[in-house]
């Protein structure tokens, strides 16, 4: 190869190592409207609104560059995604939008260098989806008086899935009844979600241990163009 394009090579390859596009277009997060005002942020994008499956990336802000930690496929709702302020509870959709992350939980012990506050699964964990509860869309152990259990997941029902967790702040700090409750990043089941994000066990690790709640992270969720496009969150 000539020494100009090993030097052009060099130079593209180094941009990719800082998740810029093809191209020399600006790393993801810094085509966003917003990031959260951290400095760490993830990012599930998906092709479009009718998609099953996109990818999950995770940034850092160093010296004022977004910076790509990592990145790995990803499993949207069943039914697609739809825009968080217009999503109905029961949709199977994904909800997109900028979120906080609240809290990280598992069935499986916290992967060393965890630093989420982080809570254990145990038999008597649900997550109320009951409209009707005062602890809708929360944690409730034992399961709240006023919750149905046919309206809540008992989460050490779901093993595989909540392995290992974090919760996405959608529908969490002011609770919209009707609007859906209960969205996690969490690790694949056997096909789409029920309205969560959900990657293989091992990107859920690796997440767990870069995540720290000093860095004010968030996640952004959407699609690669349109109105629920990630950049315009």
């Amino acid at each position: 190869m000539r020494p100009r394009a090993v030097a052009a090579a060099l130079a593209s390859a180094s941009l990719l190592a800082l998740g810029a596009a093809p191209g020399g277009e600006a790393p993801l997060p810094e085509r966003m409207r917003d990031t959260g005002g951290g400095t760490q942020l993830i990012i599930a994008q998906a092709p479009s609104t009718g998609s099953t499956t996109g990818t999950v990336s995770w940034w850092d802000l160093r010296d004022g560059r977004w910076v790509r930690a990592g990145s790995a496929p990803a499993r949207f709702g069943a039914k697609g995604l739809v825009e968080g302020a217009k999503r109905r509870q029961g949709t199977n959709t994904t909800p997109t939008g900028l979120y906080g992350l609240p809290f990280a939980f598992g069935v499986e012990a916290a992967p060393s260098g965890t630093r989420m506050p982080y809570r254990a699964v145990r038999r008597d964990s649900w997550w109320c989806q009951d409209n009707d509860s005062r602890a809708y869309n929360r944690w409730s152990e034992p399961l709240a008086s006023d919750c149905r259990a046919s309206e809540a997941e008992r989460l050490v029902s779901y093993r595989a899935q909540y392995a290992y967790a974090l919760v996405v702040g959608f529908n969490y700090a002011a609770p919209v009844r009707n609007r859906g409750a209960g969205i996690f990043l969490h690790v694949n089941g056997a096909g789409p979600t029920a309205g969560c994000v959900s990657v293989p066990e091992d990107t859920m690790r690796r997440i767990l241990r870069w995540v720290t709640p000093r860095n004010n992270p968030h996640i952004a969720v959407g699609t690669v163009s349109g109105v629920t496009a990630v950049t315009r969150y």
